[in-house]
Order: structure tokens, then sequence, then C-alpha cells
């Protein structure tokens, strides 16, 4: 019987340098898109697959996560005097149950193969799935809980992919499509940021996973691989000649908001999406002169 993925990891570790001096004493996964931290739509997709325990690998100066998933008893209180229902209900809502969050540290920045690897204690011998909070996805389902529909039938390890133009594979690790289909076909191979013209495919890698426990012991023997870190993908190779993997081409749009461009367009798309928000944007674009049609602002989020 296939078991349940019943727990996400999330790594938090990194500087976030490109966002520099916002990141400076706040973590880049607190930058919001509209009024929602990134890390915050990573975990509410992770919820949506049916996700039970999220696991957080952290570093220095990364308390402030800690503390947006921990209950906050003097703001809840005002909320409650002032009448503000709704905003209290979310807030309750959206914080983990006690016991349901659990945080590790990585105290060293030695790639993402091994803050996977701090996890494996609190992950345990059960499949896990790997969400980068960078990555912001807009469909519905969620792409996690595409995963996991796809997973339920197929077991194995799951990775998601998209299509980009052949001519940017080089900067993605890029899979070899074998047969099935779109959502779950076999990846024959993976390569790391291939020359276009030696890609397998145009089908990138897009920071949403679900791994068996058996990438653990992989990780703790990996070596260093490209820019002197521990390389995810290369334990992944070594485990794809004992275990399938399964490629999701999933429905819906991402965004990159580990760049400063990915991250102002999913702001503009998220905002369109927002009936709360909406209106008042295109009115204030508008104001100021910017060209503000909802096809326009659409199309530039794209």
């Amino acid at each position: 019987m296939t078991m349940r993925v019943r727990t996400a990891v999330f790594p938090v570790a990194g500087l976030g340098t490109r966002f520099l001096p916002a990141t400076k004493a706040m973590p880049k996964e607190m930058l919001t898109v509209v009024d929602r931290p990134l890390i915050q739509y990573a975990v509410d997709e992770a919820k949506e697959a049916g996700i039970e325990h999220f696991v957080f690998v952290t570093g220095r100066n990364k308390g402030v996560i800690e503390d947006h998933f921990d209950r906050q008893y003097e703001l809840e209180k005002t909320l409650e005097l002032r009448g503000k229902a709704t905003a209290l209900a979310q807030l309750r809502r959206e914080t983990p149950s006690a016991g349901h969050a659990s945080f590790t540290r990585q105290q060293e920045p030695l790639g993402l193969g091994h803050a996977v690897w701090c996890a494996r204690d609190l992950v345990g011998d059960e499949p896990f799935a790997l969400l980068l909070p960078d990555m912001l996805f807009m469909g519905k389902p969620g792409v996690m809980r595409q995963m996991v529909e796809t997973f339920e039938v197929t077991a194995g390890n799951v990775v998601a992919v998209e299509e980009v133009p052949h001519d940017q594979v080089s900067a993605y690790g890029v899979v070899a499509r074998g047969h099935g289909p779109d959502n779950a076909f076999r990846i024959e191979a993976m390569v790391e940021k291939p020359n276009p013209q030696d890609a397998p495919s145009n089908l990138i890698i897009s920071g949403r996973y679900i791994l068996q426990p058996a990438i653990f012991a992989l990780l703790a023997e990996q070596t260093m691989g490209a820019g002197g870190e521990i390389q995810l993908t290369d334990a992944m190779l070594a485990l794809m000649g004992r275990q399938p993997f399964i490629g999701v081409k999933y429905a819906g749009k991402s965004f990159d908001c580990g760049s400063k461009s990915g991250f102002l367009a999913a702001n503009v798309a998220f905002a369109l999406e927002r009936d709360d928000v909406r209106d008042q944007f295109l009115a204030l674009l508008t104001d100021r002169g910017i060209e503000a049609s909802f096809t326009t602002i659409a199309q530039a989020a794209e």
C-alpha cells in the first residue's frame, strides 16, 4: 500500500542576496506578494494537498519565520477587542496546530541537498514533499495537490515540471520524458543546466518534489557538486537507478520569486486575482498614467 505524504520540507536558510538591502534583516521568504509572505503561500499549497507536518530548515536570522507560524496572543487579543473577527479567524486558521510545525537549523550554506538532509530525523522513514518557497504557483488545484494525486496512483518519486523555450533550458535542471500522460510520465534522465543543443527536452524542474526517504542515505554520502555545494539533483540521479521518478506537467502558472522581475510579476498577477484589490489597483495605475487595462497587465505578468 502506498504511504501517505504527511510531511513537507521547506528549505528557508538562504541569504536572499539578490534582494538586498530588503533582506539584510528580513528573510527573503517573508517578502510579501500582495499581503502574504512567500512562505505562507508555500505552506498553504502543502495544506491543500493534505499535508499535516511542516518542517522548516532555517539558518541564522530566520527566527521571524518561526514567529510567523506561532500564536501571537497580544495581537489576537487586540483584534478581539477591536471586533476584527475576520482577521482574527484568518490568523487562527493559518497558524499550524501545536506539534505540526518543526524547525531545524542548517548551520552552513552547503546547498539544497544538505538542507534536505538536515530534515532527515524530522521526516523519518516516510515519503515527503519538498517545496522551494522562491517558486510561487497560481493554479487550482495547487501544484502539490496535483502531485499528491499522481503519487497516490504511481508511488515512487514525483517531480513537477514545466515547459520553457529551448533557448532558456541552460538555466535549469531538465528532464528526459519517457512514456505516460502529462500528469504521470516516466522520467528517464535529468540534466543540470545543459546547453540547449544537448538538452533532452524543454521540460524543467519547477521546485516541487515528492521524494522517498531513501534520498537521505544518498545525501549523507554525497560529495560536493556544482558550486561547491551538495546538490539534490546528484542524489536524485543516484536514486533514479533504484526507484522510478514520475514527472507531472502541472496545470497552472509559475513565478520565480527568487528574481526581482518574477517577484514583481507575481505581485501584479496575484493582485489582479484578488476581488478586494483588483479594481483599486487598476484605478491607481490608471490615475498615474500607466497603461492599466486588465489584459495588458495580465500579459505583462505572464
